[in-house]
């Protein structure tokens, strides 16, 4: 009877960095996890990145902010527990956990494998409410605990602190470049914006063996998008020639800028049949019937992805020795890395050191 009271016993054990109001200032924060069910895993957090959700909730911008809010949702850990029913992970196993920690696990897509579409609503990693009407808080805290389910194996040789922004950002572009077929090599892939999700769409599609251009308003990541990232093409995107002169050329784009801009001239590099992702979110969607009708095109959507296309992208960046380009942080330099984000002043995201820097 004891075991049973102590471990209902609620104590602030877990240590975070919230957002106690619509400044969306991060500042140390105690709070308690819940007891571990039987199939959950208790997550001893090594890294968390940065992603612009943690712009958005933080700082209430939808409006539907619950503080204090703990941000993060690009998780890498150790596993330090599991629940009796536990399968797939032991203790000391290398875990990541994503955009989503629950789903009603029954519907359609959830039978799927695809729980981040679930009928009955995600719940998400943050700022969600949780089957037990609590308010979930993410990756800036020192642990977590999630049903298995959610959680995704990371292989041993691939570092914790690069496995984190594979959860939203890496995934966020590989679901959509799966679905439709990027990976046939060959083709061609144009990729708008370069930032933490646009990077990864490059990484992605070289890897597949397509033909990369990159699309930015700004020259001055030209040099990096050639030789770093290894884009075939860069073009400025305000540059009017160089746009005609690709008129017809891409099988594939994926546009990933969030900021307003128009989408007529981009359609127009389609070739026939051409397939338009969107995973940006600006503030509209605006182009011509006739770009889309008379080249027969698709224009598709897309957000994060299922537990097992999430498994999958993983190991494939493992094998194929795919990794981010990160800037790790101390949690002390949170405030400043999303001051920092929303300027776009970060190649190509953030990663929080947790482990060493969360005291």
């Amino acid at each position: 009877m004891v075991l049973t009271m102590d471990s209902q016993t609620k104590t602030e054990n877990c240590l975070g960095w919230a957002a106690r109001d619509p400044s969306g200032v991060l500042s140390p924060y105690k709070f308690s996890r819940r007891p571990l069910r039987s199939d959950d895993v208790s997550i001893k957090i090594t890294h968390c990145g940065i992603c612009y959700a943690d712009v958005i909730w933080s700082r209430n911008i939808l409006g539907d902010s619950m503080y204090p809010l703990v941000p993060g949702h690009e998780i890498a850990g150790i596993v330090k527990e599991v629940g009796s029913n536990v399968q797939r992970f032991k203790v000391g196993d290398p875990v990541g956990v994503g955009t989503y920690v629950n789903s009603c696990r029954d519907c359609e897509y959830c039978n799927d494998g695809v729980e981040v579409h679930c009928v009955k609503g995600t719940v998400f990693t943050f700022n969600g409410i949780d089957e037990d009407g609590t308010v979930t808080k993410g990756g800036y805290s020192s642990y977590i605990v999630v049903p298995e389910r959610y959680c995704f194996r990371i292989p041993n040789n691939y570092p914790l602190a690069s496995a984190a922004p594979l959860l939203c950002a890496g995934i966020t572009v590989y679901t959509p470049m799966i679905r439709h077929n990027m990976n046939q090599p060959g083709k061609s892939l144009g990729v708008i914006g370069l930032g933490g999700l646009g990077h990864m769409a490059v990484k992605f599609g070289k890897a597949f063996g397509l033909c990369v251009t990159v699309f930015s308003t700004s020259i001055s990541k030209k040099e990096e998008a050639l030789n770093l990232l290894g884009a075939d093409k860069f073009v400025v995107s305000s540059d009017q020639e160089q746009m005609k002169g690709l008129s017809k050329s891409l099988d594939f784009i994926v546009d990933t800028a969030s900021g307003d801009h128009p989408f007529d001239p981009y359609m127009s590099l389609l070739k026939i049949a051409g397939v338009y992702v969107l995973v940006g979110f600006p503030s509209e969607v605006k182009f011509s019937p006739a770009s889309l009708n008379l080249g027969m095109r698709t224009v598709s959507g897309s957000i994060t992805g299922g537990t097992k296309v999430t498994q999958e992208m993983i190991e494939f960046c493992s094998a194929h020795k795919i990794y981010p380009q990160i800037e790790v942080i101390p949690i002390q330099y949170a405030n400043e890395a999303l001051e920092r984000l929303i300027k776009r002043d970060v190649k190509y995201r953030f990663v929080i050191d947790i482990e060493n820097t969360l005291k």
